[in-house]
């Protein structure tokens, strides 16, 4: 092999780890976009549970969906928009887009029941009695959605170090 095939398959591997980030950031955004859509879908759309801000008229609370629905397709958009460019480039990683789907998901929908729900207090899962078990129900399935999408992008990540590892030998 001479020096030049080298470099260009050095080059070529580098340019395939620039892209684990991109990855990432794709799965992340379309996560959040696709978990905010079902939420506005279900449970203010069909359900008609809460709205996004409730401390205010129907009105405001329907506008505020609206925002919310437009902050929804702009995540997922941006992420199908990555996750194409990464297609066409040869450099998605599923496995590692998945994860961080998952993280997208799982970390939006905790930050939506703890800090949306609790702390600022814009509104509720529903307006019940016992809206603990609720509560309950979305951060544990929130959770474990997070955990998913950690396990998966931590072993993408070794696997990157190993395979990594594995070029640098080559040369």
């Amino acid at each position: 092999m001479n020096p030049q095939t080298k470099r260009t398959d050095h080059s070529a591997l580098s340019s395939r780890y620039h892209y684990l980030g991109r990855n990432l950031l794709s799965g992340l955004l379309f996560g959040v976009g696709l978990v905010a859509f079902i939420d506005e879908m279900i449970f203010h759309q069909l359900l008609h549970w809460h709205h996004f801000y409730d401390k205010s008229t129907k009105d405001v609370g329907l506008i505020s969906d609206g925002f919310f629905h437009a902050f929804s397709w702009f995540s997922t958009i941006g992420g199908l928009f990555l996750f194409a460019d990464l297609r066409r480039r040869g450099a998605l990683w599923v496995t590692r887009w998945m994860g961080g789907v998952l993280l997208g998901a799982g970390g939006f929908q905790l930050y939506d029941g703890t800090i949306q729900h609790k702390l600022m207090r814009i509104h509720q899962i529903r307006y019940v009695d016992s809206v603990y078990i609720y509560d309950w129900v979305w951060n544990i399935l929130a959770t474990i959605l997070v955990l998913l999408g950690t396990w998966i992008v931590i072993q993408t990540k070794r696997k990157e170090r190993s395979m990594k590892a594995a070029s640098h030998d080559k040369f």
